[in-house]
């Protein structure tokens, strides 16, 4: 009887009136202090006043009822539906959500919702990965700002397909900690990318000089990237650089001259299809002919394998000698060791150009940062 009178009372009351006493009803509901027959009608009648003309009196039940895990789920589910002032509540509160809901509530519905989504306490992989499929790059900006959201890496590598240009989405990926090493070297070449096309970058050097100047930058970053990458992460990375076309002879090199043997037999695995024991087995005590059937079924021309060759010797050697090598000392040799051949081979010229440049410009680099180290040292 009591919510029948309450029902006919709601037909003249004025909106904020009626708001009042819906958040009372909805309070009294979850409370769980109401008798069964009174639940039963006091759900009947918050149902009736979800379609209430005022959205404050939808606030107000919501308001009410969004973080108890006692609120019916099909009244939360109408609720989620509702203007965002309204919807907010329940999608940021809700125990009552599942993941499946949430998935549904990202696909369905705009922006703001899908940053309410993305903002929760708790954030699932599998609600992530929809939010980095589908939603628009401020709820990706949430998600990965949101220290309660677990993310995959794939869906860390479908935030840079999809945003990779965006830069507020860039700097939240960068903040991250676990972001693959793939994905960061995306980023990188995004960033240089930005920097190219900047008014004042491109009037200080020049449209001419610019793609070059990017183009070094760029192969730096990939270079710090394979020195530094864990092991872990060694093939998916190799596999990045392979369908980026930047797993190239001259990264190969570079990589060999420096004794980055990791990221080396990680490559020649993925080129070749080899099992990564037998590549290392071969690179640590194969004979040169063994060495060249290899590197010529990673599609590596004949010219480029007798360098390649010459370098694994070379670090051979020093290896089973106890003698350090380093990559300025590597690359003179080779430069040496087939200085000969380079004025009769384009490609072996070219090679060893490239490892020499990158040789100097990744020396030049480390004599850098240890001056930083120093400085940063000294003002500590």
């Amino acid at each position: 009887m009591i919510i029948e009178a309450f029902l006919r009372w709601t037909e003249r009351a004025a909106a904020s009136d009626r708001a009042k006493a819906a958040g009372s009803l909805a309070r009294a509901y979850v409370s769980g202090r109401m008798t069964l027959e009174d639940r039963r009608a006091g759900e009947a009648a918050l149902f009736f006043l979800l379609d209430d003309p005022s959205p404050k009196v939808r606030l107000a039940i919501a308001s009410a009822i969004a973080a108890s895990t006692e609120a019916p789920r099909a009244m939360i589910h109408a609720l989620c539906r509702d203007q965002i002032e309204v919807a907010s509540h329940v999608v940021a509160l809700s125990p009552l959500l599942s993941d499946g809901d949430l998935v549904d509530i990202v696909a369905d519905t705009h922006s703001d919702v899908q940053r309410v989504v993305a903002l929760r306490a708790r954030v699932s992989v599998a609600v992530s990965a929809a939010i980095a499929e589908v939603a628009d790059w401020p709820a990706i900006c949430d998600l990965l700002e949101n220290e309660g959201a677990t993310i995959a890496a794939i869906s860390l590598r479908r935030i840079v397909e999809r945003y990779g240009e965006n830069g507020d989405v860039r700097c939240a990926l960068l903040a991250r900690a676990d972001i693959p090493c793939d994905v960061r070297h995306q980023l990188a070449m995004h960033v240089g990318e930005a920097l190219a096309a900047l008014p004042l970058v491109r009037s200080a050097i020049g449209d001419g000089r610019i793609a070059r100047v990017t183009k070094d930058a760029c192969q730096q970053a990939t270079l710090r990237m394979v020195s530094e990458v864990e092991v872990s992460e060694l093939p998916a990375l190799v596999e990045h650089l392979r369908i980026q076309g930047q797993l190239t002879s001259a990264l190969l090199m570079h990589a060999l001259c420096q004794g980055n043997i990791d990221f080396f037999a990680a490559a020649i695995v993925t080129l070749t299809g080899q099992p990564p024991t037998r590549v290392r087995a071969i690179l640590a005590d194969g004979r040169e002919a063994t060495l060249r059937a290899m590197y010529r079924s990673a599609q590596i021309s004949e010219a480029t394998c007798r360098v390649l060759i010459s370098a694994t010797l070379i670090w051979r050697r020093a290896g089973r000698d106890g003698r350090v090598s380093t990559t300025g000392s590597v690359a003179e040799l080779l430069m040496h060791r087939h200085g000969v051949e380079a004025e009769h081979s384009t490609e072996i010229a070219e090679l060893l150009m490239l490892v020499e440049r990158l040789n100097l410009t990744h020396r030049r680099r480390i004599a850098c940062d240890a001056a930083l180290d120093m400085k940063s040292r000294r003002a500590a």
